[in-house]
């Protein structure tokens, strides 16, 4: 199980890399070649959040024995039936807003310390959230900019970074790297 988790953890962090890489590339494009890269950065950050979000949740949900099912299920993004006057959990998808999620696991799992959604981290991360929604819910163009982008990813840093924290005692491995990244593609 652990190299599983290990495998997701590696796969969420490969996500962020590829993002920063593309944010690079964008920074260093043809203006015509800015905005592929712009929009790959901004969706790959969030592609490797939630990744990294599903790893902790399926973590929980597998190794913690006193959850209720209710519990189970907003981790697994599975809905909860009642069926025969007992509660199940289904197969069916019942999908959970990010923030929500975040909420849930800083909740239900974190330390002494509870995490501090009244820090910036939070604010900078719903700004990025109503960024990338322009972009997947356009109500007409959308012309990112490079640093709306960078901010997004550095958001996206932090909230990992205030998560490990409150949960694990330890920050996010990878947040001091900030918007640097090893990839060369």
């Amino acid at each position: 199980m652990k190299d599983k988790v290990n495998d997701a953890d590696a796969f969420a962090l490969s996500l962020l890399e590829e993002s920063k890489r593309f944010l690079e590339k964008a920074k260093a494009a043809d203006p015509e070649d800015i905005p592929p890269f712009l929009h790959a950065a901004l969706l790959l950050s969030f592609c490797s959040l939630e990744a990294h979000v599903n790893a902790i949740a399926d973590d929980f949900a597998t190794e913690i024995s006193d959850l209720t099912l209710h519990e189970i299920g907003l981790l697994r993004e599975k809905e909860v039936r009642l069926e025969d006057g007992r509660f199940v959990l289904s197969n069916t998808l019942r999908m959970v807003r990010l923030e929500d999620k975040i909420r849930f696991i800083c909740s239900r799992f974190g330390r002494k310390k509870p995490v501090d959604f009244s820090e910036s981290w939070w604010t900078k991360l719903t700004d990025a959230i109503r960024v990338r929604n322009e972009l997947t819910h356009p109500k007409g163009s959308v012309a990112l900019k490079a640093e709306s982008v960078a901010a997004a990813i550095e958001a996206i840093i932090g909230t990992l970074d205030a998560m490990y924290l409150g949960i694990y005692g330890n920050g996010f491995p990878a947040a001091g790297l900030r918007l640097d990244t090893h990839l060369t593609f």
